[in-house]
């Protein structure tokens, strides 16, 4: 899994949304069922800011909890998506010297 949006304090325990501090929860129709979903992380029900996770396995166990909205487009881009996830460790820190940095992002 992949996790970020955390541009307040950057240690993942802060983010704030286009809304305001937090904002509720939309729905829960998609499923965690596979890897490569775009979901909103939150410490609870109705607390979304900007933090957000990707999956690389389906995660059951964050549905009814997270909610899905976006999907990893391709193949080419799921992979790109694993070999980030190799950089870190389970307890979020970085294994290298060197961060990844997202230098370029386009929006659809």
């Amino acid at each position: 899994m992949l996790q970020g949006g955390d541009f307040t304090r950057g240690n993942g325990t802060g983010g704030k949304s286009i809304y305001g501090e937090k904002f509720p929860d939309e729905n829960f129709n998609r499923k965690h069922d596979k890897a490569g979903l775009l979901s909103m992380a939150n410490s609870g029900p109705n607390t979304n800011g900007s933090q957000f996770f990707v999956t690389t396995v389906p995660t059951s166990w964050l549905d009814g909890r997270h909610v899905v909205f976006g999907e990893v487009a391709d193949p080419d881009s799921l992979a790109i998506v694993k070999a980030l996830e190799a950089t870190g460790s389970s307890s979020g820190s970085i294994k290298y010297q060197k961060r990844p940095t997202i230098v370029k992002s386009g929006a659809l």
